[in-house]
């Protein structure tokens, strides 16, 4: 026996299983290992590795299974020259075949010659049609014996029995078969495509799924199709299960007695108190968490005594302006002036607009902060009545614009609101810079008059917030 050269394909894989020996029962013919096979990217690519030279002519035939015998048959068949079969059969037996690949419709493996370098030997037949397919898949998995017999990697004639009926040739005959070779021996087959078929026979013999696959489709395609086309089978021939009388919710519960709702519990005419919160290091502020807990129970006392949301509606802004508005007045404390940071950096304004629409809010709520912000142009009545009462207290001439009534001395200013108020506004004389004063009312010389004599904003640190 030759050795294997040490270059080319076949060096790059690695030995089969082991030889099989001589000794066999007595009974019948030793069991062979499969090829081992490598898988592919994919369930259509598979590729065995070399199977090692025969140690003994009473190895038998290539094939044992007469699905394999079959393959072999189809291989002579199709050959004219006996003796490149028998040195086709002399290379298969002296392991020359290297590792064998196995894709739809074709089988390759490298063999190795008289030369150095080994031949690519191909083998090449039809694959079945998506219509032949759907035949031989439904044929078979009418039969639950056929999918148990590939399951157990076994073709019993029946299966081929069927796929004929089905007018599918599942396995080739010697004009099925398409061989070509890199070798200059044009021979049909040549002795190194006939090394291939034998070798092919092994791995049909071992796995008919091997077959399949040359065929057109994957083994765990197969057996997922196998399975469900089984499964959609068996349901058909299952019987009909009766149905079940059944009645609607709806009338099973018609005549069910329902005890009345209780009565809604009393609501509290005010909000509770929040715990009080210790002041832990590196825990959030006490004062702010009280602040935050203390405005949720107002709101949502609010929203279910009223059925309305009092903050709905509020920009982010206006949001901002109430919760600092909600602080005590008594002075800016440390707290009280980190929360005015903290508002006016979040809303992109600074801390002394931050202060001045307090002093609005404070002074009307939401429509006060509207007066400070947003000049407009008020309809005939009770802003052109305004003039004439004021004069009629004997004050001086104030100059309009738009819905702002400014006193002479640029020190003093009411602005009419949407809700018909006046609302007070006091600056430094010729700074322009107005602060709201005065509590709002519907009568200009009332508002006026606070301004003159200093009335302040009442402190409605104790009222609810959202009355404001």
């Amino acid at each position: 026996m030759s050795p294997r050269p040490a270059s080319g394909p076949a060096s790059r894989t690695t030995p089969g299983p082991t030889p099989r020996t001589a000794s066999r029962p007595a009974s019948g013919p030793a069991p062979r290992s499969a090829p081992r096979s490598r898988p592919g990217p994919d369930d259509l690519r598979r590729t065995f590795e070399a199977v090692p030279a025969r140690t003994s002519p009473e190895d038998g035939p290539f094939a044992d299974s007469w699905w394999g015998r079959a393959w072999v048959a189809a291989l002579e068949a199709l050959s004219m020259d006996a003796a490149r079969l028998a040195r086709g059969r002399a290379y298969a037996d002296e392991g020359k075949v290297a590792a064998i690949t196995v894709t739809p419709g074709r089988v390759v493996a490298y063999v190795h010659g008289s030369r150095a370098r080994p031949y690519r030997a191909e083998l090449r037949l039809r694959t079945f049609t998506d219509t032949g397919w759907d035949t031989l898949l439904d044929a078979v998995a009418a039969h639950p014996g056929h999918l148990s017999a590939l399951l157990a990697k076994e073709m019993p004639h029946s299966l081929a029995d069927t796929a004929r009926e089905a007018d599918v040739r599942l396995l080739p005959g010697g004009n099925d078969l398409d061989p070509s070779c890199t070798c200059p021996d044009h021979g049909r087959p040549c002795k190194h495509v006939a090394a291939l078929c034998y070798q092919a026979a092994r791995l049909l013999d071992s796995d008919p799924f091997v077959l399949l696959l040359m065929r057109g489709r994957g083994e765990r395609e197969l057996l997922d199709e196998l399975g469900r086309r089984n499964a959609e089978h068996s349901a058909r021939e299952r019987p009909a299960v009766p149905a079940v009388p059944s009645v609607a919710a709806a009338e099973a519960l018609a005549d069910r007695f329902l005890p009345p709702l209780p009565a809604p519990l009393p609501v509290s005419p005010y909000p509770g108190r929040p715990p009080s919160y210790p002041d832990l290091p590196g825990a959030r502020d006490p004062l702010g968490l009280d602040h935050l807990a203390t405005d949720a129970a107002a709101r949502a006392h609010a929203l279910l005594t009223t059925g309305r949301d009092p903050l709905a509606g509020l920009t982010p802004w206006q949001d901002a302006v109430r919760i600092a508005a909600s602080r005590p007045t008594a002075g800016l404390t440390a707290t009280t002036r980190a929360l005015y940071r903290e508002l006016a950096h979040a809303t992109g304004r600074n801390t002394t607009d931050l202060a001045r629409a307090v002093a609005a809010w404070r002074q009307g709520g939401a429509e006060g902060l509207t007066v400070l912000e947003t000049p407009w142009d008020p309809p005939a009545g009770p802003f052109d009545r305004a003039r004439p009462l004021l004069a009629a207290a004997e004050f001086p001439r104030l100059t309009p614009w738009r819905n702002h009534l400014t006193h002479p001395d640029g020190s003093l200013q009411l602005r009419f609101g949407h809700d018909a108020r006046w609302y007070g506004y006091e600056s430094d004389p010729g700074a322009d810079d107005w602060w709201p004063r005065a509590a709002p009312d519907p009568d200009p010389v009332t508002v006026l008059e606070a301004l003159l004599t200093g009335d302040p904003v009442p402190d409605p640190e104790d009222d609810p917030p959202y009355v404001r």
